[in-house]
């Protein structure tokens, strides 16, 4: 399915809410507060047969039953209830729906099972069950029971966790790092993190991509949809479960065996994913890729330790647009003291190959200053 109207999970038009209640402690009521203090555009819509309205919001007793069509349907009922309000979704003509609703067990016959048949009928992609929900700031969307609503910026979290999900939103928060989008995808029963590693990748507002992983149920599709990605952005992941007792306690969570962890970490490396091993190594990465800004210009000095992959890089450049960069006098003589005489004299600026990192700061510092200039290194 890969993409197929993931438009309409994280850039509807409009929402329907199926379960929300006047109860203060309901994660229907919660998710309906998130829907209106995000400031959604769009009309949010309630289906519900017991109450007549809610928070001044008059409901339907059925999908059937409201007035339009809505993009999304957000389904927080009782699990006994999620397969028919799938189908209803689905037959109303709904594109998606997130199913925040846990307990749907796993495998054929289950409440689960059910509810994907049903929405495969109608091609309604389905998020979840058992999970967070999902928030876009740049959509206005916060289709969550989270505590907290994220910031807007340009990393896109996808999480196999919702708790994952909610401690990196609140970590953010207090660090001014923020997000294209938190998506947290639960039990994975239809959208899975191949379809939103397509989807961000290709997407415009997001730089780079976070993950975190427990299982992956489809390993072509997940190692397809990673090597796109990461070509085209950068693509951090921390993967639970890496030793026994870990993947055991992540079957449990997802319903899904973790499986040898030697495997995914070849897997990653073969994608060019970035692996961290724990949050606090995702955590630092957020907060460099979220303090990073694209830089002004096209003009770009290259350091190097080796004259071909010098030249590869140059050539790279140009084949995006960008040009290589004068070294200015100043920037000559600052280099040439501190550079040995084998150094290239030139742009790329190939340092030798015996190059220490104390060479390499060097070379940073005589090159670095040199931005502010208008023609030249």
């Amino acid at each position: 399915m890969s993409t197929y109207r993931l438009d309409k999970v994280f850039a509807p038009r409009s929402i329907a809410l199926a379960g929300a209640s006047p109860r203060d402690s309901s994660v229907g009521r919660k998710i309906l507060r998130n829907l209106r203090d995000a400031a959604f555009a769009g009309p949010i819509q309630i289906v519900n047969p017991r109450y007549p309205e809610i928070d001044g919001i008059a409901t339907v007793a059925s999908f059937d039953g409201l007035p339009e069509t809505p993009d999304l349907a957000v389904i927080a009922a009782p699990p006994s209830a999620i397969p028919g309000l799938v189908a209803d979704a689905g037959a109303k003509g709904c594109g998606g729906a997130v199913i925040i609703t846990a307990g749907l067990g796993h495998g054929p016959g289950s409440l689960a099972a059910s509810a994907a048949d049903a929405a495969r009928r109608h091609g309604l992609r389905l998020v979840g069950p058992n999970c967070l929900g999902v928030m876009v700031p740049g959509a206005k969307l916060n289709a969550s029971f989270a505590a907290r609503a994220p910031h807007a910026g340009d990393l896109a979290l996808l999480s196999q966790s919702g708790a994952i999900a909610a401690g990196m939103v609140e970590w953010a928060a207090r660090r001014k790092v923020g997000f294209s989008a938190v998506v947290s995808l639960g039990d994975q029963i239809d959208v899975d993190i191949g379809d939103c590693l397509d989807y961000f990748a290709l997407d415009r507002a997001t730089r780079a991509i976070l993950l975190y992983v427990e299982s992956v149920g489809d390993a072509r599709k997940f190692m397809s949809a990673a090597r796109a990605a990461a070509r085209a952005k950068p693509v951090v992941v921390v993967k639970s479960g890496r030793h026994a007792q870990g993947a055991r306690a992540a079957a449990t969570h997802t319903g899904a065996l973790a499986g040898s962890d030697s495997v995914y970490d070849a897997a990653f490396r073969r994608a060019g994913l970035l692996r961290v091993r724990g949050l606090g190594e995702l955590f630092a990465a957020a907060e460099t890729l979220g303090r990073i800004e694209p830089f002004p210009g096209k003009r770009l000095a290259i350091l190097t330790n080796g004259g071909g992959v010098g030249v590869l890089a140059v050539d790279r450049l140009i084949d995006l647009g960008g040009t290589l960069a004068g070294i200015s006098p100043d920037t000559m003589a600052r280099l040439d003291a501190a550079m040995p005489p084998i150094w290239s004299r030139a742009n790329p600026v190939d340092i030798g190959g015996d190059s220490d990192s104390a060479r390499y700061a060097a070379a940073f510092e005589a090159l670095l200053p040199i931005r502010k200039t208008t023609r030249s290194w």
